[in-house]
């Protein structure tokens, strides 16, 4: 069996009232629901993990990486966390995510929709058509297939809510980035689609749509953009923000967080953009 059929669960079923007790949860009524978190691994992945586990969910973390995925073990010992090595654009990864949500948490109450690649930078004039199906996979048929198989379960249970991860440039044009800003149009036009049918089940489906934020991913476009000066890059970047900065990780888990919650129970087919006012403009 590859690493990519690996599942790890980490659970004390006779601990978790007292897990959520410790901390210090909030009102928006995620404690003890289940909750699959996509690129999970990483960057916002990795920070909504974090803040959905504060907030007493449980959480099914699903990324590629199983390195980091080992790490998010490590550091989570005594929660109520699963983890999944997968292929979000493989529908068997996504059904033994949905039958591990099932089996050892009694069913999906959320999905953070989140992971998703760049691609490389090129003009659509040469651009790889390999590269480009690849972003389109990841970051299109994953979410539109974690959309289908969260959806069904959902909808048996009467009650969900999704979040897709799209982008600032769902919005806009990128240059040099033509597959990433077309498949994050095309989560935008997903998340619409779903929430509009999948109302009548009570399953909510929005988006969240992050202007560069700081992580791995973006960090390493600056190294590529300058090598020598990977800083100017950033401040170049941040100032198409009115606020002046990357966003933080955790700021786009909150809100993500939110739209999982009862506190959004009336809203449904928004991208909500993460910007420091970046689309005011």
């Amino acid at each position: 069996m590859s690493s990519l059929s690996t599942i790890h669960i980490i659970r004390n079923r006779a601990t978790r009232k007292s897990v959520t007790q410790t901390n210090n949860v909030s009102t928006l009524g995620l404690e003890g629901r289940t909750v699959l978190i996509t690129g999970a691994a990483s960057g916002i992945g990795l920070a909504a993990v974090k803040l959905f586990m504060r907030h007493g969910a449980r959480v099914i973390a699903f990324d590629m990486d199983e390195q980091g995925l080992e790490a998010l073990r490590a550091a989570r010992k005594d929660e109520a966390l699963a983890t999944i090595c997968g292929d979000v654009s493989k529908t068997e990864d996504w059904s033994r995510a949905l039958a591990l949500a099932e089996r050892d948490f009694g069913g999906l109450d959320a999905l953070f929709n989140n992971a998703g690649i760049t691609g490389p930078r090129a003009s659509i004039l040469s651009y790889p058509e390999a590269e480009f199906d690849r972003v389109m996979a990841v970051n299109v048929r994953g979410v539109f297939l974690g959309i289908q198989h969260a959806g069904r379960a959902m909808k048996a249970r009467g009650k969900g809510a999704i979040v897709n991860t799209s982008s600032i440039v769902g919005f806009t044009g990128g240059r040099n980035i033509n597959a990433y800003t077309a498949s994050k149009h095309a989560v935008i036009g997903l998340t619409k689609a779903a929430a509009v049918e999948l109302a009548a089940h009570n399953i909510r489906v929005n988006a969240v749509c992050p202007s560069p934020t700081a992580t791995e991913m973006m960090f390493k476009l600056e190294r590529e953009l300058a090598p020598d000066d990977p800083s100017s890059i950033r401040a170049a970047f941040a100032a198409n923000s009115p606020m002046n900065r990357y966003g933080e990780p955790e700021e786009v888990a909150a809100a993500a967080l939110w739209l999982c919650s009862d506190a959004a129970s009336y809203i449904t087919g928004v991208s909500l953009p993460i910007d420091g006012g970046m689309v005011a403009r």
